[in-house]
């Protein structure tokens, strides 16, 4: 149950900084609220899965190697949301509240890269996926939800060090699968 809530809570706190942005422009009404939650739903619950199938065919085709890279996509994921600009979030909820379509998809889809990560490392702590998807779902739903709420009353300074703490905790995450793997 820990090793779930350490994959699943860091993607909470990601999601939240990213709808907190987006709540905080004031301009969704009840229904975009609901269709951006209901896709970042079913965004952050397919990433995993590709990046386990992903997963899946480097560890045939690279052995043991596989668990080094797969523990080190989760460090360099978290390293890249320390790294990247401030304004991200507040950049991707403009473009999102605007998008349609495709591009409604492609922007969902670069704010669920880390899951992609996730997925891609599920195989080497060996989680049940079934259980580790629908806790992904159930995150980022609720997350979303309780980010546009609170959007316009957090500060600024508070998304963004729940997004740094969500990269802390994939970093923390990955070094500790390259640890442990040392370790046996």
């Amino acid at each position: 149950m820990l090793r779930l809530l350490a994959f699943v809570l860091p993607l909470g706190l990601d999601s939240f900084a990213v709808c907190a942005a987006l709540g905080a422009s004031g301009t969704l009404t009840a229904r975009d609220r609901l269709r951006v939650c209901v896709l970042f739903a079913v965004l952050e619950a397919g990433m995993p899965l590709v990046g386990l199938g992903l997963g899946a065919a480097l560890v045939r085709n690279l052995g043991e190697a596989a668990d080094y890279l797969a523990a080190a996509a989760l460090v360099g994921v978290g390293a890249w949301m320390l790294l990247s600009a401030d304004d991200a979030d507040e950049d991707k909820a403009g473009r999102l509240t605007g998008a349609h379509g495709l591009a409604l998809i492609g922007l969902g889809v670069s704010i669920s890269l880390d899951e992609l990560a996730i997925g891609f490392s599920l195989g080497l702590v060996r989680l049940p996926t079934v259980p580790v998807i629908a806790a992904i779902a159930v995150q980022a739903f609720l997350a979303a939800q309780f980010g546009l709420h609170l959007g316009a009353r957090i500060s600024e300074r508070l998304r963004e060090r729940a997004e740094q703490v969500a990269a802390l905790a994939l970093i923390a995450l990955g070094a500790a699968l390259i640890i442990g793997r040392l370790a046996s």
